[in-house]
């Protein structure tokens, strides 16, 4: 009986290989199930962990694409694609190999959930796990599950099952057949392998199919079936047929036998299979070899030629390229020119720039000095110096004149590019000669080397040509030569290599081609050479500053050689000022008492008119040359004779110095036909006048003797921010500073644009957004330039900004006798119903360029949105979301109107004012170039300032 049951199990081990062989061969090609599938249909399914094919039978259909599949084979179900389930050949739908086992007396619950089962089939498994399991076969049902006891020693798996609560007892079986009880040994273990004889592709681990056994055996339990339902896996095939109660182990050792010799039978077929596939193989390379040899020797000559050729064509291009265009040679010529042509300082600079100090601190004693006699001795030290000085500059532009400097110059200009590319990123500077030392050992080796495989190559190259001629008779059929020649011929393989060998050595040993190490040598030797070449031209930078500075001091002491600068012709202007200026009072006063004359004649009152316009252009002639004087005067002060202003205090011409060059004593207000424009201002007495044709205004501004210097330091500093770009940068310009004889007022005269302010453009003709943007840039400049001076304006407003000719924005002067805190504070610093002052100066901190970019966003807005209505924010900044704006206007407001500003510069630079050009007006405005005059009245504010 045991022998029966050995062989029985050993049949079906064998037929399940079989079974497998003919699946992996059949499936592959075999139809995929599509519509409805047969349930009682055996297919073959694809496992998805290994990608074999088994035996299977459909139990669910989940969609049009997937499908719950049993294998029948090993108990396993898992969900496929339809695509991996196949029909297959009537010969494989054979009984399953797979039984059913159900413990005896048991039965699941009706109460008994998901979760609680789960556990027991763990719970199940730890029982059962790697033992030998007694399997005492009770019963057969009527589905063709088997009823059996299972015990391990001398416990009941049944009775542990049922005290733990996962299932009940049961005493009657149900409606079973009699089956005959028989007991066997079985190792119950789910990781064990079979030892069945099956190949071992089938013997892999995880090689059997594993699906979702719970939802099974869930399934199985919903159709209140007597007992546990189980599924024998492949390795417990064995055990589902009747074993006696006796050892196993002999079964087992004939199992193994098996195995071992279908294994090494099916390896000796495959060997012998694949020793054909070889041999076969083997067969077509040689055919293959020797169609390719016989084809390669009738081309071999003619290609090899041509190969070599060719070769020869590359090394002639490379030769020629290295002659003309080498890098190193040009490296070196460039670091011959700058090291052996480099100029040295001049030996006169150092003393010539020596006593170029001493001689600037001579000056600035004697401009600091306010004591006569002390004076007149820093004087004569200073004119000592002087001449010292004078000596060292003829010595050093002697010197000078002797070098190269420009050839120089324009020489290291040229190399400059092309080291700077050489050179690229490279910043470390070493010692120049090691690097020099080093880059010219390192090329003298490499030319040595390229000289040494040119000339193998040219000898190599010699010897072809020689074979080439001597062996011309050999073909000559003419020729008498002997048949000895053949000798020769036969040493042209031999020839040929030498050659390729030749010219393939000295393509690698090109100049232009460098490794790590040598590209390191050549970045270091470049570095230098451009740190040399920038060290030289930075001191003929210096010569050339020091030679220009020399030639004008010269220049300066042979003119003013034994002499000295004097005022007589700025005298003798004030003089005819003074005449002028008689006489045009005498004329105001005829005129005046002439008005109230009996004897009034209108014939009389124009020729006194025509007088006193006259006289008022001579006296501004003669203001104009003074002006002059004084400019001269104060050059010479400045840059050479400080001590005028201390011998000749009388001139005034530390006052002009002080006050820009604004400043003149000449020009009175009473002189002037002046009218008063008291609609522009109410706190500040502002007239408006005419020079040579030219409408200015006059403000005046309340100053004592204390504030003065203040006031006329601040006025200064305002001109000379003008006076960089003038009328380009965007200021108001000044004209004239002038005091009142007989009031504590100092004057200020400043161009006249009536009806440019912006509030008197909106109130009348408002600007359109291309003119907005025009002005606004203007506006921008003239924050840049005061900006860039440490100014802050600090009184930005609708009055204080002007458009001129609609086009052109300018920036308006401020209260020059206020403080930039006292200015952001006016209440005037309003345009409709936005206020111009920042969050911080509301805050109480101090004004900045940063709150004057504020106004300036604000101002900005406010010619944009025009009539639309201005919602604030709780800090008081306006709204911006809610407005119909331009995109690029209303960015830029975002970033003007918020905490971090952007700067004028920036904002010039911004998107919003690309492509607007700025148009700039002349510094003396006519009435003509006013054509907002006709669109607003003068009475509305323009030129206010408060």
């Amino acid at each position: 009986m045991e022998t029966q049951n050995t062989t029985e199990s050993v049949s079906r081990c064998n037929d399940l290989v079989k079974i497998s062989s003919a699946l992996a061969e059949a499936c592959p090609q075999a139809n995929a199930v599509f519509g409805k599938p047969d349930f009682s249909k055996i297919y073959g399914g694809c496992f998805s962990e290994d990608r074999c094919w088994y035996r299977c039978m459909v139990q669910q259909v989940i969609n049009s694409e997937k499908c719950r599949v049993l294998y029948i084979d090993y108990g396993n179900s898992e969900v496929l694609n339809r695509s991996d389930i196949v029909e297959i050949p009537p010969e494989l739908e054979c009984p399953s190999a797979a039984k059913k086992y159900r413990l005896w007396g048991l039965q699941i619950p009706n109460n008994h959930n998901l979760n609680m089962f789960d556990q027991g089939r763990k719970f199940l498994s730890s029982l059962i796990y790697d033992k030998v399991i007694k399997i005492h076969l009770k019963a057969k049902h009527e589905d063709g599950s088997i009823i059996a006891q299972a015990k391990y020693e001398k416990t009941d798996i049944g009775e542990e099952v049922a005290k733990a609560g996962f299932a009940e007892k049961w005493s009657s079986p149900g409606n079973t057949k009699d089956l005959e009880e028989r007991r066997g040994d079985v190792v119950q273990s789910p990781h064990q392998k079979a030892k069945a004889s099956v190949p071992q592709w089938l013997n892999r681990p995880h090689h059997t199919p594993r699906g979702q056994f719970d939802q099974v055996t869930v399934g199985t339990r919903k159709q209140n079936h007597t007992g546990n339902r189980m599924f024998a896996p492949k390795e417990k095939i064995q055990a589902s047929a009747s074993v006696p109660d006796t050892s196993f182990a002999q079964t087992r050792s004939d199992w193994k036998q098996n195995e071992e010799i279908e294994v090494l039978r099916r390896e000796n077929a495959n060997l012998l299979k694949r020793q054909k596939e070889l041999e076969l193989e083997n067969h077509q390379l040689k055919l293959e070899l020797q169609h390719h040899f016989e084809e390669t020797l009738s081309t071999y000559i003619g290609v090899r030629m041509r190969n070599l050729a060719a070769k020869v064509k590359i090394l002639k291009e490379v030769r020629h390229t290295n002659k003309n265009h080498c890098f190193l040679e040009q490296l070196s010529e460039m670091i011959g020119v700058v090291t052996e042509g480099c100029l040295l300082v001049p030996s006169s600079l150092e003393r010539m720039e020596t006593i170029w100090k001493e001689y600037e601190l001579a000056q600035e004693r004697i401009q600091l000095c306010r004591d006569v006699d002390e004076r007149d001795t820093l004087i004569t030290k200073r004119d000592e110096v002087q001449q010292n000085l004078y000596s060292a500059v003829e010595e050093l532009i002697a010197e000078v004149d002797r070098l190269p400097l420009s050839e120089r110059s324009r020489m290291l200009q040229e190399l400059s590019p092309s080291l700077e590319m050489m050179a690229g990123q490279g910043s470390e500077v070493d010692d120049s000669v090691e690097a020099f030392q080093q880059f010219f050992e390192w090329k003298s080796v490499k030319m040595n080397k390229l000289i040494h495989v040119r000339n193998n190559t040219d000898t190599a190259l010699q010897i072809l040509a020689d074979w080439f001629g001597g062996n011309l008779k050999c073909f000559d059929m003419m020729s008498e030569a002997s048949s000895d020649l053949e000798e020769g011929i036969g040493n042209a393989d031999e020839i040929l290599k030498k050659v390729e060998l030749a010219i393939c050595e000295e393509l690698d040993n090109d100049l232009n081609k460098q490794d790590e190490a040598e590209k390191r040598i050549i970045m270091s030797a470049c570095i230098q050479l451009l740190h040399k070449v920038q060290q030289e031209q930075s001191m003929i930078t210096v010569i050339q500053q020091r030679y220009s500075s020399g030639v004008e001091f010269k220049k300066h002491c042979e003119e003013w050689l034994n002499r000295r600068p004097n005022i007589n012709i700025l005298l003798s202007v004030k003089k005819t000022v003074k005449s002028l200026k008689a006489q045009l009072r005498c004329k105001l006063v005829e005129k005046n008492n002439f008005e109230e004359s009996d004897d009034y004649s209108a014939f009389e009152m124009t020729r006194i008119k025509e007088e006193i316009a006259d006289l008022r252009d001579r006296v501004l002639q003669e203001i104009s040359k003074e002006q002059e004087e004084y400019e001269k005067l104060t050059v010479l002060a400045q840059k050479w004779f400080p001590e005028l202003p201390l011998l000749y205090p009388e001139a005034g011409i530390l006052n002009y110095m002080n006050s820009g060059g604004l400043l003149t004593c000449s020009l009175e207000r009473e002189l002037l036909d002046a009218e008063p424009v008291e609609e522009l201002s109410t706190k500040r007495l502002l007239v408006c006048s005419g020079i040579r044709g030219q409408k200015v205004l006059l403000k005046g501004y309340f100053v004592d003797v204390s504030s003065e210097a203040e006031v006329i330091e601040r006025v200064a500093k305002y001109h000379r921010a003008w006076n960089q770009q003038k009328e380009k940068s965007g200021l108001l310009q000044l004209l004239f500073v002038l005091f009142c004889k007989s009031d504590p007022l100092v004057y200020l005269m400043v161009p006249y644009y009536p009806g440019a302010s912006l509030k008197a453009l909106q109130a009348g003709a408002p600007l359109s957004l291309e003119e907005a943007l025009k002005v606004m840039k203007g506006v921008a400049q003239g924050l840049q330039a005061l900006h860039g001076a440490d100014i802050v304006h600090g009184s930005l407003h609708g009055n204080n900004v002007f458009a001129v000719n609609r086009e052109q924005g300018v920036v308006g002067d401020f209260d020059f006798t206020k403080s930039e805190e006292q200015r952001a504070a006016a209440n005037n610093m309003v345009v409709g119903t936005l206020s111009l002052v920042s969050p911080e100066l509301k805050m109480g901190e101090p004004a900045s360029s940063a709150s004057d970019m504020y106004a300036y966003g604000c101002l900005l807005l406010w010619l944009c949105v025009q009539n639309q209505e201005l919602d604030v924010k709780e800090d008081g900044t306006p709204e911006l979301d809610v407005l119909v704006m331009d995109d690029r206007v209303k960015s830029l407001l975002l970033k003007l109107l918020c905490c971090g500003r952007l700067s004028a510069e920036q904002v010039l630079r911004d998107d919003c004012f690309l492509g607007v050009d700025m148009n700039p007006v002349s510094l003396w405005p006519g009435e003509e170039h006013g054509p907002c005059e006709k669109h607003v009245s003068e009475k509305t504010g323009e030129n206010k300032i408060v």
